[in-house]
């Protein structure tokens, strides 16, 4: 145990965490790993599972239209709109582990259905709802073989 947590505990999160820096270039990775290694916990099936089923899912599909489909036609916003998901699924976790582990956080919103728990979930979902919008159109059908930019 260091600092509360298990040693598997600190590994899920440490790569939670270089999912979300990584952002959308390295996020299939790590974040299926994330997704993967969250699935270790010893829980009754919960919101966390589905979370991490949706998010293995969306990656999934951001893989296939990479890797198989090269981005080729409408494989780009595929793309763009499979990966966008997938990081904010792991923005959301975080917010949501910071409620639960920060004990400033969890007193101000002990169960996360109080006020300051939505309004900030709802920052990061109107954030990623920019964003989606913006990568979709950004990663409008192109040539097979091109990369994103």
């Amino acid at each position: 145990m260091f600092a509360g947590s298990s040693a598997f505990a600190w590994f899920h999160t440490i790569l939670s965490l270089l999912a979300i820096i990584a952002g959308v270039v390295v996020v299939r990775d790590t974040a299926a790993l994330t997704s993967v290694t969250g699935f270790g916990f010893t829980a009754p099936f919960g919101s966390s599972h589905v979370v991490g089923i949706v998010s293995l899912v969306l990656l999934a599909g951001s893989t296939l239209a990479l890797h198989v489909f090269h981005l080729a036609g409408p494989w780009r916003w595929m793309y763009a709109i499979t990966q966008t998901p997938a990081q904010f699924l792991l923005l959301f976790v975080l917010v949501a582990q910071g409620f639960k582990k920060v004990s400033a956080l969890a007193a101000i919103a002990a169960t996360q259905s109080e006020p300051p728990f939505a309004a900030a979930e709802g920052v990061v979902l109107a954030i990623f709802l920019a964003l989606a919008v913006a990568a979709a159109a950004h990663f409008r059908p192109g040539t097979a073989g091109t990369t994103p930019t």
